[in-house]
């Protein structure tokens, strides 16, 4: 016996969103906050970094606070853990003093890698007249730790599991990003894309902050 029109109807609608409700499922983001360049969208929390993982690693320290006055930028206010130590680092209050460079990664974002050997270089060619800090933006803090010492990046580095920095500044969910900061730890600015050479970061580093490495 066949079924009504109307029943087939209702049939059809109620297979159609069954469907549409199976596809959302699919595709829905897992663990993240937003699909990033360079990789896929941001990987659950991962358990703490181990302190051999740490000292493998041999990051230097990050900046300790120097008691110079803050301004009342964007960064205000947020605290990150050290990736070398694991203590707590208050972001303007450990940078005021001099000026900043500031670059966000991750561990699976290809223009990253191919940009922290120049900033590592950049650093050593400032000779301290510029502090260039590291802020890996992604939850998996172990991974980006292992992908450091695989490039053989010595620099200071926080841990940013939540994207702090990136949702402080409202920039864009695209990676790498550095942010030049003024001695009083307010922005001068946000650069969102990857530099090319070390004389590209010089150059935008002296154009922007006014300091010459």
């Amino acid at each position: 016996m066949t079924g009504t029109p109307n029943g087939n109807r209702w049939r059809w609608v109620l297979a159609g969103l069954v469907a549409v409700l199976a596809l959302a499922v699919a595709v829905w983001p897992r663990g993240g906050d937003d699909a990033q360049s360079g990789g896929g969208v941001t990987t659950p929390a991962e358990s703490p970094i181990a302190p051999g993982e740490r000292a493998r690693a041999a990051l230097a320290d990050c900046p300790a606070p120097s008691g110079a006055s803050v301004g009342d930028g964007p960064l205000r206010g947020i605290t990150l853990n050290c990736l070398a130590d694991g203590r707590p680092v208050d972001l303007t209050g450990a940078l005021a003093g001099k000026p900043a460079l500031l670059n966000l990664w991750a561990y699976w974002c290809g223009p990253c890698a191919e940009e922290l050997p120049l900033l590592q270089q950049f650093s050593e060619q400032a000779a301290g007249a510029i502090t260039v800090l590291t802020v890996h933006s992604d939850p998996g803090s172990a991974k980006g730790l292992s992908r450091l010492e695989g490039l053989g990046i010595h620099l200071p580095g926080v841990e940013d599991p939540n994207i702090k920095v990136r949702k402080a500044l409202g920039a864009p969910a695209v990676l790498p990003i550095s942010v030049l900061l003024r001695p009083d730890g307010t922005v001068a600015k946000v650069v969102v894309r990857a530099f090319t050479s070390v004389q590209d970061i010089s150059d935008t580093v002296a154009a922007e902050l006014g300091v010459r490495a």
